[in-house]
C-alpha cells in the first residue's frame, strides 16, 4: 500500500509540472463550458407526447389527429387524469402533454373559443419551445380549416407551460453535455495517452520489475484522472449555477454516484486504449474518433436522438454519454430520485464492469 500511494503522488506530481496537461484538464472545461451554453441550437421532430383528451369529442379526436400526422409527434401514452402528467414528464421520454378541457367541442361551437393546455419539458428548452410552436401552428392551421365557412370568430387558445426551465435557458441541456465531454476528454483520453507514453518513452519495462503488480499500476495511473475529473465535475456544476442559473434540484450524494460511475466507465475505456494503441497520436486518435465525437454527435448531446435515422438511434444505445446526460439531466433539473433513472445506472454499470474486465485482461496480457 504504501508503494501504491508513492506511485500515485509521483503521478500527481507528473501531470502538475506539465503546463500542457494542466491546460487540457482545468482551461479547455471552462472554455467548452461557456462555449456550448451560448453557441449552439437544435431542431426536432418525431418527438414523444401524450395526450389528456377530457371532452374526447370530435373536435378533440381530429386535433389529435392531426398533431400525430404533421410528422412532428408520436403518441406515446393518453392520460386519463392530470394526476398523472408530473409522473409521466419524470420518466424522461414525453416531451410534451396536449390537454383539451372538459366539454371542448361544444365550447368551441358555442363561444367561439376553447383552451387546449400545451405543458413541455423545458429541461431541453429548445425543443420545448419548438414543439409549442409547433403545436400552437398546428391547432391554428385545424381551426382556420375546420371553420372556413362559419362567419363566428372561432378561437382556440393554447396555454403553454414549460416544466423544469421555465425560462427556456439553453444552459440547461448543454452543462449536463458538456459534463459527459470533458469527463470523457479527462478520464479516458488522457489516462491512454499517459499510459501509452510510459511505453513509447521505455519507463514501462522500469514499472514491470518494480514491486508493484499490474493492478497496482493501474490504480495508480487512474486515480490522480478519477479525482481530478471529479474536481472538474464540481466545477461544471458549479459554474453552472452561478453563471447559467442551472439548478441541481435532486440529490448532491445521487449527482456525484452518477459522476463517479461515470468516471470509472472512461477510465475503462481509456486503460483499453492504451493496450490497442501504440503511440500517443495513436492514443489520441482513437480517443476524438471512438470517445468525442461520438458523445457529441450521438448522445443527445447537440442533436435529439429521435430525429436521427434508425441506424444511428439504435447505435446511441452503445454510446456511454447518452446515459450519463439523461440521468444527470433528470437528477439536476427534475429532482428525481434513483427509482427513475435505475436503467441508465444499470447500463452505466454494465458497460463499466465489461470495459474494466477487458481492460485489465488486455493491460495483463500486455504486461507480461
Amino acid at each position: 500500500m504504501k508503494q501504491l500511494l508513492g506511485f500515485i503522488r509521483k503521478e500527481f506530481r507528473h501531470i502538475f509540472r506539465d503546463p500542457r496537461t494542466m491546460i487540457i484538464l482545468f482551461g479547455i472545461p471552462i472554455v467548452q463550458l461557456l462555449l456550448f451554453g451560448y453557441v449552439i441550437t437544435t431542431e426536432i421532430k418525431d418527438a414523444h407526447i401524450a395526450i389528456l383528451d377530457k371532452s374526447n369529442d370530435e373536435v378533440t379526436r381530429e386535433i389529435t389527429h392531426k398533431l400525430l400526422s404533421s410528422g412532428y409527434f408520436k403518441l406515446d401514452a393518453m392520460l386519463d387524469n392530470d394526476g398523472q402528467i408530473d409522473n409521466i414528464f419524470r420518466k424522461g421520454n414525453i416531451k410534451e402533454v396536449v390537454v383539451f378541457q372538459q366539454d371542448f367541442g361544444k365550447k368551441l361551437e358555442r363561444d367561439g373559443k376553447a383552451d387546449v393546455q400545451v405543458i413541455a419539458d423545458a429541461s431541453d428548452p429548445n425543443t420545448a419551445q419548438l414543439l409549442s410552436n409547433y403545436t400552437n401552428a398546428i391547432v391554428q392551421d385545424y381551426l382556420q380549416k375546420k371553420f372556413i365557412n362559419y362567419h363566428i370568430p372561432y378561437e382556440i387558445k393554447p396555454q403553454v407551460r414549460m416544466l423544469f426551465n421555465e425560462s427556456l435557458k439553453g444552459a440547461f441541456m448543454y452543462v449536463p453535455g458538456t459534463m459527459a465531454l470533458i469527463l470523457i476528454i479527462i478520464s479516458a483520453m488522457m489516462t491512454s495517452i499517459t499510459i501509452v507514453r510510459e511505453k513509447e518513452m521505455g519507463t514501462m519495462e522500469i514499472l514491470l520489475v518494480s514491486p508493484l503488480k499490474s493492478h497496482h499500476i493501474i490504480i495508480g495511473k487512474v486515480t490522480p484522472y478519477l479525482i481530478l475529473s471529479v474536481i472538474n465535475a464540481i466545477t461544471i456544476v458549479v459554474l453552472g449555477n452561478l453563471v447559467f442559473g442551472v439548478p441541481v434540484r435532486g440529490s448532491l450524494i445521487l449527482l456525484m454516484f452518477v459522476v463517479i460511475l461515470y468516471i470509472m466507465l472512461a477510465l475503462s475505456l481509456g486503460i483499453l486504449i492504451s493496450t490497442i494503441a501504440a503511440s500517443q497520436f495513436s492514443a489520441m486518435f482513437v480517443s476524438i474518433m471512438a470517445l468525442m465525437l461520438p458523445t457529441m454527435l450521438l448522445s443527445g448531446f447537440i442533436y435529439p436522438i429521435d430525429n436521427m435515422p434508425v441506424v444511428l438511434q439504435v447505435l446511441s444505445n452503445i454510446m456511454p454519454a447518452r446515459w450519463f446526460i439523461e440521468a444527470v439531466k433528470a437528477v439536476m433539473l427534475k429532482g428525481v430520485g434513483a427509482g427513475y433513472i435505475w436503467k441508465q445506472l444499470l447500463i452505466m454499470t454494465g458497460m463499466t464492469a465489461v470495459f474494466l474486465v477487458i481492460s485489465m485482461k488486455k493491460f495483463k496480457l500486455r504486461l507480461e
